[in-house]
Formats: C-alpha cells, structure tokens, sequence
C-alpha cells in the first residue's frame, strides 16, 4: 500500500524542485550575460548570478530549519524555461532584437521562481515553519524586484533598441 502524502511532503518535494532550479539558473546566467548586448543587461544578470548564489544559501537553511537534507530534484519546467533561453541565445545572436529576447527568458525564470517561493512561504507558514517562511520570503521579494528591474530594462531600452532597428530597415 502506497503512503500517503502529507502537505509536509508536498513542501520538501517542492523545495527539492526550487533548490534544483537555483542551482539551474546559477548556470545559465553567465551565458546570458555573455550573450546580451547592452552592458546594462549584462550587469543586471551577473548582479542576478550573485542573489541566486544567496538564494542557494537561503535555501539550504530552510532544509536546516525543517531538519532535512539539502537535496535538489530535477525540475522539468526550469530545464523548458533555460532550453527556451538557450534558442534565444542562439537564434537572436548578433540581431537588436536578442537583447528584448533574454529579458523576456529571464523573466519566465522569475515568474516561476516568484510562484514558487510565493507558495512555500504560504505552506511554511501553514505548516508552523516561521523560520523558513521568513527566509522564503526574503528570496521572493528578491525575484519580485529582479522582475521590475527586468522590466524597467525592457521598457526603457531593449524593447526600443529592438524596434528602432525594425523602423530603420523599413
């Protein structure tokens, strides 16, 4: 007979994914910030390389507070998210229009990190974890201003470089 799963395991379990997707993107944002034009953007992605070294961190005291291990586990949507960035790097290489392009990679990694830590914290707290949920909430509020500050590098730059470009050839 199969054991039944508890909020306590659907917690870990999605712990292990968002511990596994940080280590993920920790990997591909050096290749972004090669891959970008405009030296703002690269900035803003070894910036973001840096946070997510101290989300890891983050993380595993949350598995400390919870007395489990820090272990990741393959996280499918993150390994989409990344090979979509990837196709960007590649397909948009050397065009204005790349640069808009991994904003927009980017920000699909932070809309599923801001889900995810959005949820965990919820849990923690649900499940008496306050130590964790702090935690949890300190990295969200990190990839909530990463998502305005890629915003704002869209709005006021790669969007428009990307469409001064289309006007010029037209």
């Amino acid at each position: 007979m199969a054991k039944t799963k508890t909020m306590d395991d659907l917690f870990l379990d999605t712990l292990k994914d968002i511990y596994y997707a940080e280590k993920r993107i920790l990997r591909a944002l050096p290749k972004m910030a090669r891959a970008a034009e405009a030296p703002e953007l690269k900035e803003a992605f070894l910036k973001h390389r840096d946070e997510t070294q101290g989300q890891i961190d983050r993380l595993v005291q949350v598995f400390e507070a919870i007395g489990k291990p820090a272990r990741g586990k393959t996280c499918d949507a993150i390994e989409g998210i990344v090979a979509e960035g990837e196709e960007i790097m590649e397909e948009y290489a050397g065009t204005p229009a790349l640069d808009a392009g991994l904003i927009a990679a980017a920000q699909a990694v932070e809309h599923y990190e801001i889900t995810r830590y959005g949820t965990l914290k919820a849990w923690a707290m649900e499940l008496g974890q306050p130590e964790a949920a702090a935690l949890l909430d300190e990295t969200l509020q990190e990839e909530t201003k990463t998502d305005k500050d890629l915003s704002a590098l869209a709005k006021n730059g790669a969007n428009r470089r990307a469409q001064d470009m289309k006007k010029a050839t037209a």
